[in-house]
């Protein structure tokens, strides 16, 4: 199948194909003599499996461990099971990093009443401080992890 027909059939735009095939998630596609690449059932299998690991917001890092895992079997799963008890603990982090944003933009959203000029708006002039250690940056370091806060975003 051509490059189009994969993107309809994986719901993935072109260009999200053609990036996944130079960071690697999926084999280059043969290239007929006219220079059209030709996928194969099997790329639309991995890009299937890439697209539902995204779905899940895990990173390319991950993604491509658990490729690995997929192409070269192990003779268990503990390691596709430390990467998911990894993944969920990213994501419990992230959760308690967006609770603490949500409480500091609600304690932020208290020094405004709606019924002042901008110019006078105690959201505007809170903003204007500097701002003190983040608080996501505060359950990291507590978590004892090196998860980098953000680093799911697609």
């Amino acid at each position: 199948m051509k490059i189009g027909e994969l993107a309809n059939r994986t719901g993935c735009s072109v260009e999200t194909i053609r990036y996944y095939e130079r960071e690697g998630l999926l084999p280059p596609a043969v290239r007929t003599a006219g220079n059209y690449r030709q996928y194969s059932e099997a790329h639309l299998e991995r890009l299937t499996f890439v697209r539902h690991c995204r779905s899940l917001d895990m990173t390319q890092d991950e993604i491509r461990s658990l490729l690995r895992l997929r192409d070269q079997p192990e003779p268990d799963c503990c390691q596709v099971n430390d990467l998911i008890d990894d993944h969920i603990h990213h994501v419990e982090v992230r959760i308690q990093e967006l609770t603490d944003l949500r409480r500091q933009l609600t304690e932020l959203r208290q020094h405004c009443s709606g019924k002042v000029s901008s110019d006078a708006c105690g959201i505007i002039r809170e903003l204007e401080q500097p701002a003190g250690p983040s608080a996501t940056r505060e359950v990291c370091s507590h978590a004892g992890h090196d998860h980098v806060p953000g680093a799911h975003k697609r």
